[in-house]
């Protein structure tokens, strides 16, 4: 899995605000040198991901921009799972 092809997808999703690294910065894939927070894999070959909704979009509309962004950069991917970590208002920039 490439991480950072993951999470450049996720992020242009409309309804995401942004990743999320989880309350104690735990969710994160390391790279040399640096880190991609909000995407990890799990040893199963499934791909997480934890994102901060916009408000106003219905949740599963926005589950299913997040696991076909990620299926079209990792099709081979076991599973896509969601994890909603909060949600952004118009005018906050993003959580």
């Amino acid at each position: 899995m490439d991480p950072e092809r993951v999470a450049a997808a996720v992020g242009r999703c409309p309804a995401v605000a942004s990743l999320s690294a989880g309350e104690f910065g735990e969710v994160a894939s390391y790279l040399p040198g640096r880190r991609v927070e909000g995407v990890r894999a799990t040893a199963d070959g499934d791909v997480e991901v934890h994102v901060v909704l916009w408000y106003g979009v219905p949740v599963d509309e926005a589950v299913a921009q997040v696991r076909a962004a990620v299926r079209e950069v990792e099709p081979d991917a076991a599973a896509v799972h969601v994890v909603v970590a909060d949600l952004a208002f118009a005018g906050d920039g993003g959580a």
